[in-house]
């Protein structure tokens, strides 16, 4: 027994519920060890009974024996440390500082315990007595503290034992009864738990609020992260488009020089071909002249007259009056290489718009049409994803959200947050609105519609006149009639912006917005017209452009 126990530390023997060696010391079905009264005690005070060191909870009350072996072991642990205190006083000699032993005399030991019954703080040696003597034994002992007379009122030299709820003060036995009579009182151990429990609670919100925001700078960092993983992809995106287009522009360029340059070339070796035989004419011409001067000079007449015959003839040469070196025209040659450089352009343009829409679908959001909104005019669709105009208003209340002069209709789904994207076909017909406005838009009366009154879209008149309404309007120039709208918010951003779904193009971009309030879809089908205009829009599945 002495040889293993001095194998074990004094944590070992503590109760962790009165931090002391164990008394009657006894274990609970999870396994932990404490003294049979304190952890009775506990479970007096604490329901549902659960374990003080795991938590672990027990459906019942466990039935509690005191373990043997481990009350053999301790008590053998207390004795030896008691002998050790008595062969190694000098090494517990009470430090400037530390509490010392109210008992020793002499010099005095380090006091481990404070008695709050007895006011007096013990060493080893001497706190043996309330670890063993029955009566001591239910001396509450606190770790060794100096000052212990403050724990007694000033007032009547008493143990303050109770707390006064009314005043929240520390109070004893004989303050129940004079100066706190008609107040609530409680024992301070009940109340040291209650404010222990509250610590403890406060202890844990605390920690889960660090936890919340332990876990919110993890989603800001990965946010952070992602958001440098898109900055970079489309850096790297942007770098191969625009290294595309230098290189095609500096192809065409290249082109376009070597094209001049080779008429340049052609008209030199003309000039050149020209030069040359003007040049062999004029040798033969020369040689035939020299002749001639010579033959001019004789005064030998029998001679001329004689060399004449011989003479050679005159050389062909060429008639060289229409001849002419013209320089080469260049009309057009750069305009056709500018043309077929804006044809590679639009290439990549495409390609980039087809990447954006596809970017943009990726929010693709389900919106349904709200009958509450809609102008009494209007006519939609049992599945309330269609609207047309009608030529009969029908009785319907006129409730303040609904719009009751201009064809209006919003969408039952708000946004005011984050991004989305929705599609409206637009086919077939010859006036329409489209776009998003703010919840407190007026509905009431005629509508001025721009981004100041809360209004972004764009607008269809006359089949063919395109506009967005900027405030002033903005007239859009289209390549083709979009049959498939896409419109796509980006909140944060303040973005709101208009697709071709079809062409994979972009029709607008309202930029630099600030949403403040609730952001609703906005579709007006336009009159009628007579039947010219009387095809409906449809909210569209979104179908993801490959």
């Amino acid at each position: 027994m002495s040889a293993a126990s001095c194998l074990l530390t004094e944590d070992q023997f503590l109760c962790s519920i009165c931090l002391d060696v164990y008394t009657d010391p006894v274990s609970t079905p999870c396994g932990h060890n404490f003294c049979k009264t304190c952890i009775t005690e506990h479970w007096n005070i604490n329901v549902p009974c659960q374990c003080p060191n795991c938590k672990e909870v027990f459906s019942t009350r466990p039935e509690l024996r005191v373990n043997i072996f481990i009350s053999a072991m301790a008590a053998q642990f207390r004795q030896s440390a008691q002998q050790k205190a008595s062969s190694s006083s000098e090494q517990h000699v009470a430090k400037p500082g530390e509490v010392p032993c109210d008992v020793c005399t002499g010099t005095k030991l380090k006091a481990l315990k404070s008695c709050l019954v007895c006011l007096a703080s013990y060493c080893e040696t001497h706190l043996e007595p309330h670890l063993t003597m029955s009566g001591l034994k239910r001396h509450q002992l606190i770790d060794a503290v100096e000052n212990l007379e403050g724990r007694m009122c000033t007032k009547h030299d008493k143990l303050l034992e109770l707390f006064c709820k009314t005043d929240q003060t520390c109070v004893c036995m004989l303050c129940t009864v004079l100066d706190h009579k008609t107040h609530e009182f409680v024992p301070l151990k009940e109340e040291y738990e209650d404010k222990k429990a509250e610590l403890e609670k406060t202890e844990a919100e605390t920690q889960q609020l660090i936890q919340e925001r332990r876990l919110k700078i993890q989603e800001i960092k990965r946010s952070v992260e992602l958001s440098k993983e898109d900055a970079d992809r489309e850096i790297a995106g942007g770098v191969q488009v625009f290294t595309a287009l230098k290189e095609s522009v500096e192809r065409s360029q290249a082109e376009l020089i070597d094209t001049i340059r080779e008429k340049q070339r052609k008209t030199e070796k003309q000039a050149e071909s020209f030069i040359q035989e003007l040049e062999q004419e004029i040798s033969e011409l020369k040689k035939r002249s020299s002749e001639l001067e010579q033959l001019s000079r004789s005064e030998d007449h029998l001679h001329l007259l004689q060399s004449l015959p011989s003479l050679n003839a005159a050389p062909a040469t060429k008639d060289w009056t229409e001849v002419s070196v013209r320089p080469p025209s260049y009309e057009g040659t750069v305009v056709r290489a500018v043309n077929q450089l804006e044809v590679t352009l639009s290439k990549q343009m495409k390609k980039l718009f087809e990447a954006e829409l596809k970017r943009v679908q990726q929010y693709a959001v389900a919106v349904t049409l709200d009958p509450d909104t809609a102008h009494r005019k209007l006519i939609l669709s049992d599945d309330e994803k269609q609207v047309k105009h009608g030529d009969v208003k029908k009785n319907l209340p006129d409730n303040p959200e609904r719009f009751d002069t201009c064809v209006n209709v919003l969408a039952k789904q708000s946004f005011s947050s984050g991004r989305f994207y929705y599609e409206v076909q637009v086919k077939g017909k010859t006036d329409w609105d489209l776009g998003v406005v703010r919840e407190s838009v007026n509905r009431k009366g005629q509508i001025a519609m721009s981004p100041q009154n809360g209004y972004w879209m764009i607008c269809l008149r006359n089949e063919n006149k395109y506009k967005a309404a900027a405030g002033p309007a903005v007239r859009l120039s289209l390549k083709s009639q979009p049959e498939t709208v896409g419109v796509f918010v980006d909140y944060e951003e303040g973005l709101v912006s208009f697709h071709d779904a079809d062409a994979a193009a972009l029709i607008y971009s309202f930029t630099g917005c600030c949403f403040t309030e609730k952001l609703y879809p906005f579709f007006c089908p336009c009159l009628n017209d007579g039947g010219k205009n009387s095809a409906p829009l449809i909210i569209s599945p979104v179908s993801h452009s490959e």
